[in-house]
């Protein structure tokens, strides 16, 4: 859902010898491919001109097929869908990378008050934004109210040695696509620096990891796309390093039936689309998973719920919200903050 509501510029690709003693930068990689339903890029400017571009090509999609196939819903053997399958209270044998996908993703929950929920899936489809096709109505208050006694984070426990989860009512199923994308990032990140590469950008559908400089040594140009239907433009540029960055907003999936506008963004407390005026929230983060279910989190506050939220736990967030005909934005303290050391570094 989330592949386009960030574009990214890169400026400044075009070398120049400064002076006669200055060589040209090594020119910069460009990566790229297909996952998790989505598409994948990395940008790399390499420290010298030995790069293998095929090997690194090789090396950074095959990380990425074998988080996918861990975490997928689409593919049968994946350990969430057989998890899934499960019709017992047992302890279930997870991966160290699934293991720490949940377990950032039940911290999440318990900081944003449920808010975030990997466990949300059945409503989400109950509402017509998953792989069912979409019913003539919207949902009786019977049929919510029998979906949310099979939902909630709480529901589902963790344990680190040996990493297992195990489910506490039979029918609870999990589906990690609003965080597992994020990790995919960090995890792209991770391998390019035990390559030893300091400088790039890391996307995967959307949600972004930024190291170091470009090439001329200015900071990485971010650009958020405006929340408007069927148009693709910038809203605003921020000079941004060494952070993640996710986005998420609602501007792009929805469907009205008899004059309501319902959204994709299904609050997992009260079983509805999330009502309210935030069109797109921004998080940074050390973290890219953290950025990415936080940035979902938001779109289930709202502007008011949410900003209270980021201003009481420091976090940099940027809101756009719909004000009559037009946009408001909000930058919360965090992230004023980092933005701004970055304008004076």
């Amino acid at each position: 859902m989330r592949q386009f509501l960030l574009l990214f510029l890169f400026l400044g690709l075009v070398f120049s010898l400064s002076s006669c003693q200055r060589q040209a930068p090594p020119e910069a990689l460009h990566l790229g491919g297909e996952t998790m339903g989505t598409t994948w890029s990395v940008t790399v400017h390499p420290d010298n001109s030995k790069a293998n571009a095929p090997a690194l090509q090789s090396l950074l999609q095959g990380r990425l097929n074998a988080i996918n196939h861990l975490m997928s819903t689409y593919d049968p053997e994946s350990e969430v869908a057989r998890f899934n399958k499960l019709q017992s209270d047992a302890w279930f044998p997870i991966s160290v990378d699934t293991y720490l996908v949940i377990s950032r993703a039940q911290k999440i929950s318990a900081l944003t008050g449920g808010a975030f929920d990997i466990s949300v899936g059945p409503l989400v489809e109950l509402w017509g934004f998953g792989p069912p096709e979409r019913q003539q109505h919207i949902p009786t208050e019977e049929q919510i109210k029998q979906l949310l006694s099979r939902i909630g984070y709480h529901n589902l426990e963790i344990k680190a040695h040996p990493a297992a989860i195990r489910k506490l009512i039979p029918d609870l199923h999990i589906d990690l696509s609003a965080i597992a994308k994020g990790y995919a990032v960090d995890a792209l990140a991770k391998l390019l620096r035990e390559q030893g590469y300091n400088n790039f950008l890391v996307e995967v559908g959307g949600e972004l990891q930024i190291s170091g400089r470009r090439d001329d040594g200015g900071p990485w140009r971010i650009a958020i796309e405006k929340p408007v239907e069927d148009v693709r433009e910038v809203q605003t540029i921020f000079p941004l390093t060494d952070t993640a960055v996710a986005t998420s907003g609602n501007y792009r999936n929805f469907y009205v039936e008899n004059g309501q506008h319902y959204a994709h963004t299904i609050d997992p407390v009260s079983g509805r689309p999330a009502r309210h005026k935030l069109a797109s929230a921004t998080i940074l983060d050390a973290d890219c998973a953290r950025a990415d279910a936080l940035a979902t989190a938001m779109m289930v506050m709202g502007e008011d719920r949410g900003r209270k939220f980021c201003e009481d736990n420091d976090i940099p967030a940027y809101f756009l919200i719909h004000e009559g005909t037009g946009l408001t934005s909000y930058a919360s303290p965090a992230f004023q903050r980092f933005t701004e050391k970055i304008k004076h570094d």
